[in-house]
């Protein structure tokens, strides 16, 4: 029990919230769904040539194409999620890496019976950390055709 208390904590105590996304994860995606924006990074571990770093603010800005978030977890999250929605309803497809977080609100405003979700079995082992992060995660997926799923 003390070992998995060490772990939960270091989770809220991280310095960030932002973790980069597993090539795991990102290759079948990217191989589906062909992404052109990566709408929440670095420079140093943006998935697109196309990507807006926290200097550019991918909240304030109009995302185009096909786009990838991974956000920064926590409370922003939650602006990132309504973002995505806001963003589909305006053409574009967004498919996101996030907790899943079924007893909020904005879970329920914005993605239920709304996205597409894929619920990712087993932790999810972001790069810097030993171990996966113990939240259920899941992709989520706003599109407005029918897709084809690969499993992750």
């Amino acid at each position: 029990m003390k070992k998995y208390n060490i772990i939960y904590a270091s989770w809220f105590n991280a310095k960030s919230v932002e973790y980069e996304t597993p090539d795991s994860i990102w290759q079948p995606l990217d191989k589906e769904f062909g992404f052109t924006l990566d709408v929440a990074s670095t420079h140093e571990n943006a998935r697109c040539v196309n990507h807006y770093t926290a200097a550019e603010d991918g909240l304030k800005q109009d995302w185009s194409g096909v786009c990838w978030m991974n956000p920064p977890y926590g409370r922003p999250m939650q602006k990132w999620v309504r973002k995505a929605h806001n963003e589909w309803k305006r053409g574009v497809t967004v498919v996101a890496l996030i907790p899943a977080r079924t007893n909020t609100g904005w879970w329920h405003d914005c993605i239920q019976d709304i996205a597409t979700v894929r619920f990712i079995r087993g932790e999810v082992a972001f790069k810097g950390f030993e171990r996966g992060l113990w939240m259920p995660m899941c992709v989520v997926i706003w599109q407005n055709s029918a897709i084809s799923g690969i499993a992750i």
